[in-house]
């Protein structure tokens, strides 16, 4: 027996188990690839290994957009990119921020404060929408029609790169 495999035979660490996960995930074809994708980040996020945690959120988020699942991509590359960014995995980092731009989405840059590419308007509209008001609402507040406030959202959601209004609040505008 090799002294890794008593190792991983005594000490089953919770990153011996998600390196396993994922491993079986890329190897793997059809239905059982989101669920082992998904039980390997949770092992990951488990551990202090930031950057398997990170890469783990990577290439679930390359198989989602091969998958033609652009929106779930999005928020795995999304995290992929600030978490390895953060850690300075550049080549990991540029590698999520290709995949971020081949869903359509301009990744962040280190730092950079998404909301700052909103005008006020547009951070106004999403501060009252976030708080929970509706379109017709926010319409009524700023004297401007709900389809108006619709495209302004929509404006939004593309500029953060989101989908929704609870990921709007969850931004904390």
């Amino acid at each position: 027996m090799t002294h890794l495999g008593a190792l991983a035979r005594a000490y089953p660490a919770p990153w011996a188990v998600a390196e396993w996960l994922q491993t079986r995930a890329l190897l793997e074809r059809g239905e059982d690839c989101e669920a082992l994708y998904r039980q390997a980040i949770g092992q990951f996020a488990r551990t202090r290994v930031r950057v398997l945690h990170a890469r783990a959120r990577l290439t679930y988020g390359e198989w989602l957009r091969r998958e033609n699942r652009r929106a779930e991509a999005r928020d795995e590359l999304r995290a992929a990119h600030d978490m390895l960014s953060r850690i300075g995995a550049r080549a990991f980092a540029e590698r999520a921020a290709r995949e971020l731009r081949a869903t359509g989405e301009q990744p962040r840059r280190p730092g950079e404060d998404p909301l700052g590419r909103l005008t006020a308007q547009e951070r106004l509209i999403a501060g009252k929408a976030a708080a929970g008001a509706t379109s017709k609402e926010v319409g009524v507040m700023l004297f401007l029609s709900p389809r108006t406030i619709d495209t302004h959202l929509r404006n939004v959601y593309r500029k953060l790169g989101i989908s929704s209004r609870r990921q709007l609040r969850e931004m904390s505008l």
